[in-house]
């Protein structure tokens, strides 16, 4: 027994050489990017991807404008009457800016309100107020009413009657007790569709010169604009944005849910109707403005989502302006003087507008 502790002893070994590493992060660790961080994008190549598109569509918007004033302007640049061309068609970009911002804006927020991608705010029937409207005036005082329909006077009176039936629905279907987002766009969506019979059936009752003065109304045009419209329009889309803008960290909260929101502390009908009346607004004026834009909204509202890359209406909505104003100005700046067509452009737009629709409604997948 007294050699029995020999069979128990171990080989000595060379020490091991033990490589020291660096202390690893806690992020790391966890299986976690080193790079990601907490703000509206999850890496920094995101952040200087979002930032690069929008410089780029920036760059590209005021070459487009550059362009609808100094191409084939038939003056010397510089003379007097460059100037004053020019000075004209920068009424057309001051149209084409309020519009696509009235649409971008109203457009998104409206879809982050209702939580659905593929409704635009034309839905609850702003514009087929607008056809009754023309085609009312047309049919009870012909042409000559129509064109005495005109002025400050006629715009402030079509903004208050869409911004009237808006509020109504708002304030009938999201109130009380069983208030209902999907409801009232369901009731927008019969009255939209009513309004459009309406004036369909006054449309045949039209003499064949009636008809073809009332249809240069029906489609979107910069050219249904009018200078004294302006002051207002950018006032009330100025008002209308601002008041969506300085509360996009409470549409990001909302964009949540019901229940998510009122345990942040946000009243979600309360705020939905605060942004629904600021749309509202938007794109009451823009339909007074200009006419019917059904699927501009929801082309630049896809195009923003796209681009950039978050759910942050702070870095969102900057992205839908900079996209509605570059859709608009490179379709006329193309139809006008390239293919010389410059009464189709509202056409072209929304036929990609609807393409882009019917693509993302049958699209499987992310958004």
């Amino acid at each position: 027994m007294a050699n029995l502790p020999l069979l128990f002893k171990t080989r000595r070994t060379p020490p091991i050489a033990v490589a020291v590493e660096k202390p690893v992060s806690e992020s790391s660790y966890l299986g976690f990017s080193t790079d990601r961080t907490s703000g509206s994008f999850a890496t920094s190549k995101l952040r200087k991807r979002y930032w690069t598109i929008l410089v780029g569509m920036i760059v590209l918007c005021a070459l487009f404008a550059f362009g609808l004033l100094a191409w084939k302007n038939p003056m010397p640049v510089g003379s007097p009457g460059f100037w004053l061309i020019a000075e004209r068609r920068a009424v057309a970009i001051v149209v084409m800016a309020i519009v696509a911002v009235a649409q971008a804006i109203a457009t998104v927020t409206f879809q982050t309100v209702t939580n659905n991608r593929i409704v635009t705010p034309s839905i609850m029937g702003f514009e087929a107020l607008y056809m009754v409207i023309q085609t009312g005036v047309v049919f009870f005082f012909g042409v000559a009413g129509l064109v005495a329909f005109s002025g400050t006077s006629q715009f402030i009176l079509q903004v208050l009657l869409m911004m009237a039936l808006s509020m109504a629905l708002y304030g009938w279907l999201l109130t009380g007790r069983f208030a209902n987002i999907q409801v009232m766009l369901l009731v927008g969506i019969i009255i939209g569709g009513g309004l459009g019979s309406l004036s369909a059936f006054m449309r045949r009752l039209l003499s064949p010169s009636e008809f073809d003065v009332l249809t240069a109304r029906m489609f979107g045009s910069v050219n249904n604009a009018k200078t004294e419209y302006l002051p207002l329009a950018i006032g009330l889309v100025a008002i209308a944005t601002v008041a969506i803008c300085v509360r996009a960290k409470t549409l990001n909260v909302v964009a949540l849910g019901p229940a998510l929101a009122q345990n942040l502390g946000i009243h979600h009908r309360h705020a939905s109707i605060y942004f629904l009346c600021m749309v509202s607004i938007l794109i009451s004026v823009s339909t007074a403005l200009v006419g019917p834009m059904t699927f501009l909204g929801f082309l630049v509202a896809t195009l923003a989502y796209q681009l950039a890359e978050t759910y942050d209406h702070r870095a969102v909505l900057p992205m839908s302006i900079a996209a509605g104003f570059l859709v608009l100005t490179s379709a006329y700046f193309i139809m006008n003087h390239i293919f010389y067509a410059q009464g189709v452009v509202s056409i072209i737009i929304e036929l990609v507008g609807g393409s882009v629709f019917l693509f993302v409604l049958l699209r499987k997948g992310r958004l």
